[in-house]
């Protein structure tokens, strides 16, 4: 991997700013990894920010264009619906203001509902005090399932993903360099570490692959068909598609920092580098 130095301008940086999943949690035992939900930028110098899931943690990405009173121009690419990687939305700060600009990505639903038309049937009262139109700033919507695209010099990929109800995963392509963001990912229910033709895809030889590490496999036993997979499965996607660096993430709002600590422990021979997500860090790529 080039340094930050030879990289130079083509530099992606990679922040982490929720990194639970299910519900925010809090308390002295969530302190080091952090207890908002999924949110992932991806910045590079001339490029709008890419957001990887719009959960609790896009309210500290955005303070930075309060704190310099800036308008936000970003990107949005959002895995599915769930409460947990949306419900940032109708909080983050700079879309309050008119010449805010956000333009979103996200699947649509097996009823044929659009993408947008679900986003605005969640910010709105009375699940919210005002509707989309409240929070003033410019709205886009595009549905993605199994697609190539681009934004700006972003190359992308989303394909769907094994979870519950309609879910897509990300690659994102740049100077040379590719992140894969699955952050919901079934386990098979039989047993094997099967991997899904649109998943390989993702993560197939990633330069850092971010993946749903949820359960304990003694957890999976009785949550088998909640949508998760285990750290172990999480490892074994890594291996199988000979990712070079493993971020485990949507961690279970149950487990503490010691725990995450200690599950590093299952990949220490898989020949990936494997680190836990953590909230605030950022990488450069």
């Amino acid at each position: 991997m080039r340094s930050v130095r030879e990289m130079g301008s083509e530099q992606l940086r990679v922040t982490f700013h929720g990194v639970r999943g299910s519900t925010p949690c809090h308390g002295p035992a969530t302190v080091k990894y952090g207890g908002n939900t999924a949110c992932v930028s991806v910045q590079a110098e001339g490029q709008r920010p890419l957001l990887l899931d719009l959960g609790t943690g896009l309210r500290y990405f955005g303070k930075q264009f309060v704190e310099k009173d800036v308008p936000v121009n970003a990107v949005a690419l959002v895995t599915h619906l769930h409460w947990d990687h949306i419900q940032g939305l109708p909080f983050f700060a700079p879309v309050l203001q008119p010449d805010a600009r956000l333009e979103m990505f996200g699947p649509a639903q097996e009823d044929g509902t659009s993408f947008m038309e679900s986003v605005k049937s969640i910010v709105r009262p009375p699940t919210f005090p005002v509707d989309m139109a409240g929070l003033h700033g410019r709205f886009s919507f595009h549905d993605v399932a199994d697609n190539d695209f681009a934004i700006d010099g972003y190359s992308i990929k989303s394909r769907l993903v094994p979870h519950i109800g309609p879910t897509v995963g990300y690659r994102i392509e740049f100077g040379g360099v590719s992140i894969a963001y699955i952050s919901d990912h079934q386990q098979p229910l039989d047993g094997s570490f099967s991997i899904a033709d649109g998943v390989r895809e993702l993560a197939e030889g990633a330069d850092l692959l971010i993946h749903d590490a949820q359960y304990t496999p003694a957890e999976f036993v009785t949550k088998a068909h909640w949508g998760h997979c285990t750290t172990e499965f999480a490892v074994g996607v890594a291996m199988s598609c000979r990712a070079k660096r493993l971020a485990l993430f949507h961690h279970d709002p149950e487990r503490t920092d010691a725990e995450l600590d200690a599950t590093k422990a299952c990949s220490e021979s898989s020949g990936v580098e494997v680190f836990v997500a953590r909230e605030g860090a950022t990488i450069n790529l």
